[in-house]
């Protein structure tokens, strides 16, 4: 072979690589504008809006989506992908409208969120169809919601009371979806009288504010809603007690609205039967550790299967739980690979199975103090008289 004069660089890329985490302050709504503008606002096509001031313009004076950009912008200006779509003659055929399918290849409805990534680039990850969320629109919400690793807002739909709203409840077991009553009264400029606001689409905006100024490991319970006057059902709310309106809603696992130094939601829980995700945050968390963490390692797919390659992968998972620690989105976590069932007869299959756990940060829920009476201040009275 002839020999080489000079200098040969090998490139090796190994090491340890950085997790950005995913973008989770994307929002998604289906809603109906028969009046919309068609150019901006095709049917059954997912739009990414990112001016919601110019969208709120062209969304029409009628159907569902001006009120919903319009609550959502007044909690944040985040990315909203819309997806317009005909109001039926009759509710039955509003909902299979709203929950859509797939017509020659092209899906429409809520279904055509799935398809908003390979479409306009962005994965909605806080999703809702504000003021069309009826109880079979709420159950196929949720599918999509698992598909996407996404989380979902519903209303407790018709419901004119708290029973109503307790019973309601029962109908839903899924850990990506938080239900809410009432509903928030706002000021309709076009009418110029308090009308009706989702309170869906305000927990929507909420949401995304919330996760970009404070994170998505916090709740949406507790922070104040802009633009609201007002509810459309009085809730009775003690914050010393729970045996009130809000303290029945919210052991039905119903996130309600009061009013404490402003409006604001009051409630942290999801409908899951499972309790580790019974927290709107828990479910959150674990959504987008999946999703940071097995998008952020596609790189090693693929790779030559050397025992270099894993330490780099535990270690990049490790570096990122140090992170997310250090900002206080999880207590802790740790990623290892466990030898024992990492078998011979594995390996050589190409295949390798890495362990990791975390300790998600939950809401303070329930504070108890406890007052007591004692008159051992008063044993240096006379002097503190200075007698």
């Amino acid at each position: 072979m002839p020999i080489q004069h000079g200098i040969k660089i090998i490139e090796i890329n190994e090491g340890v690589r950085t997790l950005s985490t995913v973008a989770t302050a994307i929002i998604g709504i289906v809603a109906t504008g028969p009046a919309a503008d068609a150019v901006t606002f095709p049917l059954n096509k997912p739009v990414r809006v990112t001016n919601l001031a110019d969208a709120i313009e062209k969304a029409g004076a009628t159907g569902t989506l001006r009120k919903a950009l319009q609550a959502i912008y007044d909690q944040a200006q985040p990315v909203v992908v819309v997806v317009r779509v005909t109001p039926g003659a009759d509710e039955a055929a509003t909902n299979t409208a709203v929950i859509g399918g797939t017509v020659e290849g092209q899906k429409t409805g809520m279904q055509a969120l799935l398809a908003a990534e390979a479409q306009i680039g962005v994965k909605p990850r806080i999703i809702g169809c504000p003021g069309l969320d009826t109880q079979a629109v709420t159950t196929a919400l949720v599918s999509v919601a698992q598909k996407l690793r996404a989380f979902a807002y519903a209303s407790c739909w018709d419901c004119d009371s708290v029973e109503d709203a307790v019973l309601y409840r029962a109908s839903f077991s899924a850990r990506e979806l938080m239900l809410i009553w009432p509903d928030f009264l706002a000021w309709n400029v076009d009418t110029s009288a308090a009308d009706t606001s989702f309170a869906v689409a305000r927990a929507l905006g909420l949401r995304a504010r919330i996760d970009q100024e404070v994170g998505f490991h916090k709740t949406i319970s507790n922070f104040p809603v802009n633009g609201v006057t007002g509810l459309t059902h009085d809730v009775h709310w003690d914050l010393q007690s729970s045996a009130n309106d809000a303290g029945l809603l919210n052991d039905a696992d119903i996130t309600t609205i009061v009013n404490a130094n402003g409006r604001r939601f009051w409630g942290n829980r999801t409908t899951s039967d499972e309790p580790l995700f019974a927290f709107e945050s828990a479910t959150r968390t674990a959504q987008v550790l999946m999703d940071t963490i097995a998008e952020g390692l596609l790189w090693a797919i693929d790779k030559p299967l050397r025992p270099s390659l894993i330490r780099d992968i535990v270690e990049t998972i490790n570096a990122k739980f140090r992170a997310m620690k250090a900002a206080g989105l999880i207590i802790d976590g740790q990623c290892w690979y466990d030898a024992s069932v990492n078998t011979t007869d594995q390996l050589k299959t190409g295949k390798v199975v890495i362990d990791y756990d975390y300790t998600l940060v939950p809401p303070l829920e329930g504070l108890t103090l406890n007052q007591r009476i004692t008159d051992r201040y008063l044993a240096d009275f006379a002097a503190d008289l200075g007698a």
